[in-house]
């Protein structure tokens, strides 16, 4: 079975970063600029504009509410490099309270049925989102 946290990384930071992305491209950056503040490659920031990459969730409206303004305030300068990792952080814990984790979880890490692991450990025993 895999860990939560392998989940996190596998699928729920690259869906964050697609709608980011997105959100950002439709601000009119270009996708370098883009790269170069998340901090990841051109052709990555390519593969998320196309749904090539982290693609294969969707998140509700409260959630794509909070990348859309977390992309707003990247944007205009309201977010610093240094507050992207809360923010980030923050985003994963919405996640995670929304049952998407533990969905995914189930889906997509062998979880079985009756784990609640995703959703009962409130005390930092999951190392990425609490």
């Amino acid at each position: 079975m895999k860990p939560p946290c392998e989940i996190v990384i596998w699928y729920i930071i690259p869906g964050i970063r697609s709608v980011l992305s997105k959100e950002l491209f439709k601000l009119n950056m270009k996708q370098k600029d883009i790269s170069e503040l998340l901090d990841i490659t051109q052709p990555a920031v390519s593969q998320y504009l196309s749904d090539k990459r982290g693609n294969e969730i969707e998140f509700n409206e409260d959630i794509f509410k909070m990348v859309r303004e977390f992309a707003i305030g990247l944007k205009t300068g309201e977010i610093s490099k240094l507050d992207m990792i809360p923010k980030m952080c923050q985003i994963c814990k919405k996640i995670k309270s929304e049952d998407i984790l533990c969905t995914l979880h189930k889906e997509k890490g062998s979880a079985p049925e009756e784990c609640m692991v995703c959703l009962k450990n409130d005390n930092s025993e999951v190392c990425v989102i609490n």
